[in-house]
């Protein structure tokens, strides 16, 4: 079980005073632990691809975090740039404000372009469960099964509340089954990964990794 916990995890280091120790660190642990990949700031993949180009950690960094409130042709500007570097995976803040409008158009424009420009790689689209009602959720989740986006993630980790057990099984049951889900926010022992795994989380974002499954 524990090796099955390693890896769904998605290592994360995304403080603003992240430095290249922590982030050589962080890349350090994803390898001795045998996480899935390491979620890091975009101004350090390069950074982190020279640490584990012998490795299988996957690289994940962010766009539009975490906020989430930046142009829409700023985010797909962000993503080609680290498409092109090669990363393997990009989580992208949805514009909340779009959400709690209920301006439901714009929220599929960006959701449709955000899906055009993904490439190869991985995209999970944030949606900051904890700001939102459930209704909000069920209605993002409806847009979402339109496109072919790979996962939809809870949270950033810089709202007040992380994944919830609620978000986390309203996602589920309003989503098409191949669209994964990655719960973050407050995952901080091995009985919250246990238990966000059980009813549906396929990917886990943890800066508590180590002490998880330790």
């Amino acid at each position: 079980m524990k090796r099955n916990i390693n890896q769904k995890i998605d290592h994360t280091l995304l403080k603003q005073d992240s430095n290249t120790n922590a982030i050589k660190k962080l890349c350090d642990e994803a390898i001795k632990h045998c996480f899935y990949s390491v979620c890091i700031p975009p101004s350090y993949a390069s950074f982190a691809f020279n640490i584990l180009k012998n490795s299988q950690i996957k690289i994940c960094t962010v766009v539009g975090f975490p906020l989430g409130y930046s142009t829409l042709s700023t985010k797909i500007y962000e993503m080609n740039t680290m498409t092109e570097l090669g990363v393997d995976e990009i989580d992208v803040v949805l514009n909340i404000g779009n959400i709690k409008n209920t301006n439901w158009d714009l929220v599929e424009e960006e959701i449709k372009c955000l899906s055009k420009n993904k490439g190869k790689t991985i995209l999970k689209l944030i949606i900051e469960s904890g700001v939102l009602e459930i209704s909000e959720i069920i209605q993002v989740c409806k847009i979402t099964n339109k496109y072919p986006i790979d996962f939809l993630k809870t949270s950033t980790g810089f709202a007040k509340t992380g994944a919830t057990v609620e978000a986390v099984t309203t996602m589920r049951e309003n989503l098409r089954p191949d669209i994964k889900i990655k719960a973050s926010g407050g995952i901080k022992t091995i009985q919250d990964a246990e238990k966000f795994i059980k009813i549906g989380a396929d990917r886990l974002g943890c800066s508590s990794s180590v002490e998880i499954i330790s």
